[in-house]
């Protein structure tokens, strides 16, 4: 999958909001970030079945171990953005991507190129960050 002449594209404020080719844009950059992922997941599943050498020295087998738990749990954080990814997807079916989820204003395209699963702008954000340390620090 390529991002074809959108590849030298990026989007600017001076055209429409979410128009064809920014939804176009994002799609294609949160598909192959997702494929990126699952390429990755593909490789971690054969080396763990290929890792199967069991190691007579405790020190070996326990960092075995432990490389194998970190990949893992990196591996399941991957999963939970995935489902992220997806969701965006959806939203760019309809037509829902890019508006924040909390005030329905357009997400800045930086923010949406930096991190593009954001469900809020970076003000709903740091809104929500403050009101959770808040209620953390209880």
């Amino acid at each position: 999958m390529s991002l074809d002449s959108s590849e030298a594209y990026c989007p600017s404020k001076d055209e429409p909001f979410m128009n064809g080719r920014q939804k176009r844009y994002f799609r294609e950059k949160l598909e192959m970030w997702k494929e990126q992922i699952l390429q990755e997941s593909r490789e971690t599943i054969l080396n763990l079945q290929e890792e199967t050498t069991q190691h007579p020295d405790i020190a070996d087998r326990a960092s075995t171990e432990t490389v194998r738990t970190l990949e893992l749990r990196t591996r399941d954080r991957q999963r939970k953005l995935i489902a992220k990814i997806d969701s965006a997807l959806q939203r760019i079916e309809e037509g829902t991507y890019g508006y924040c989820e909390e005030t329905g204003e357009p997400i800045s395209l930086e923010r949406l190129s930096a991190r593009p699963i954001a469900t809020l702008t970076l003000e709903a954000q740091e809104q929500h960050e403050r009101q959770e340390k808040v209620y953390r620090d209880d």
